[in-house]
């Protein structure tokens, strides 16, 4: 069952249309991915989702219509967006930011209980919750931006470029830690990112984005063998 459908999505920035028709879904605890290459509009597609951005068509969210709602709504629905850049305050500490993820949530729950969990995840941050998130590299800032995301208990975790300009070995830890509480907590996942090779063994269904346009939608298996896949993205 999806738990996130859209059809005919539009999205413009001003007098531009970015995104030209969309349709994909995100099943109920599975990961989806959307590639493509910088500029194709894949973080355009998450801010439509959340309704940072001007757009047309339908979205709809645990079976209910979400296209024009405010974007703070959509948070206590359980939508979590980890936006690029990672978008930490720099100026507070680990645990300040933790807790900040928890404010919008609609059920509030045991936040203690909740800091737990991250700190399970990421031990990192368990060892700098006292220190300053603008000290933390940069794997540990997305880190970080993954954890206080989850701190909402969100039904779905969008994620935008959560590989960008970190090392491999800390994107394949940051990716196994995802797969563990999608596959803990049941938290559906829908992620854009250009790491093609990482995102498709991550992911089960996949959808390949070029110009604002999917071009190819299917397992993450079929995507990762087909031609125009493996020459463009996959390098082979």
């Amino acid at each position: 069952m999806a738990l996130l459908e859209v059809r005919d999505l539009e999205a413009q920035y001003g007098w531009t249309k970015v995104l030209h028709g969309l349709s994909f879904a995100v099943e109920e605890g599975g990961i989806t991915t959307i590639l493509g290459a910088n500029g194709a509009g894949k973080t355009t597609t998450l801010r439509a989702v959340c309704g940072m951005v001007k757009t047309r068509g339908e979205v709809r969210f645990d079976g209910r219509a979400i296209a024009g709602r405010a974007t703070e709504d959509l948070v206590r629905l359980g939508i979590a967006h980890v936006p690029e850049g990672r978008g930490t305050f720099v100026n507070l500490t680990v645990e300040e930011n933790l807790r900040l993820g928890a404010y919008a949530r609609a059920g509030r729950g045991s936040l203690a209980d909740d800091l737990q969990a991250a700190y399970r995840y990421f031990p990192v941050l368990a060892e700098r919750k006292r220190q300053l998130a603008g000290t933390l590299s940069g794997g540990e800032q997305q880190m970080l931006a993954v954890a206080r995301g989850l701190m909402l208990r969100p039904k779905l975790l969008l994620l935008d470029e959560p590989s960008l300009g970190l090392a491999p070995l800390v994107v394949r830890e940051i990716f196994r830690i995802v797969r563990t509480i999608n596959q803990e907590q049941r938290v559906s996942v829908l992620l854009v990112e250009q790491n093609a090779a990482m995102a498709l063994r991550l992911a089960d269904r996949a959808y390949l984005m070029e110009t604002g346009r999917m071009v190819m939608s299917g397992s993450a298996s079929e995507l990762r063998e087909h031609d125009t896949v493996r020459r463009a993205y996959l390098g082979y």
